[in-house]
């Protein structure tokens, strides 16, 4: 028998009675996990916590990309052999972002190489001198970043020097880290 168990959090369901069920996985709006009482399928939906509707994302969206936390941004934000780059589109930066961070859209990221320590060669991006790059976007939700980290590694950025922030904008605002609004 297929069961489903709503766990209501501190942050709210935007509205019970119109409640969208977001993709979880791909394009999958549920997952079935089996237990001794019977299935229990897991489904999300928007939260005022939740914030966007992508998918969960892998902690390694490439092979060789290393995960990591606030702890190692904060780090990264004082290191100078490493940038810090917010993926996201120009809008959600306005609505604020990690200090000392650069803003590279997402879609922009593969082509603006030379800013991460690459350059350009006859035969496509020579990134021998590649800064570590800590890339982040809205969460563990959002695919922009997981996108771009793809597009890099495809264009010759290896994935050694990435550091993926999975946690994002979503993490780092719940844990009460300061923000910067408006920054370029």
């Amino acid at each position: 028998m297929l069961r489903a168990i709503s766990i209501l959090t501190i942050c709210a369901v935007s509205s019970l009675a119109h409640a969208e069920n977001l993709r979880i996985i791909d394009k999958d709006t549920s997952f079935v996990v089996k237990s001794s009482d019977g299935d229990i399928t897991i489904t999300r939906q928007m939260t005022d916590c939740a914030k966007n509707k992508g998918w969960l994302q892998p902690i390694v969206p490439v092979q060789g990309v290393h995960p990591v936390a606030e702890i190692e941004i904060l780090h990264a934000l004082n290191d100078e052999d490493s940038v810090v780059v917010d993926m996201r589109e120009i809008e959600h930066r306005l609505e604020g972002t990690i200090p000392n961070s650069v803003h590279i859209p997402y879609t922009e990221v593969a082509q603006r190489l030379d800013e991460l320590g690459c350059t350009k060669a006859s035969s496509g991006w020579n990134c021998a001198q590649a800064k570590k790059v800590y890339a982040f976007c809205n969460g563990p939700v959002c695919p922009q970043s997981p996108i771009a980290i793809k597009a890099m590694v495809r264009d010759g950025f290896p994935a050694a020097r990435i550091y993926y922030y999975r946690g994002g904008m979503l993490d780092w605002e719940a844990l009460g880290l300061t923000v910067v609004k408006d920054a370029f």
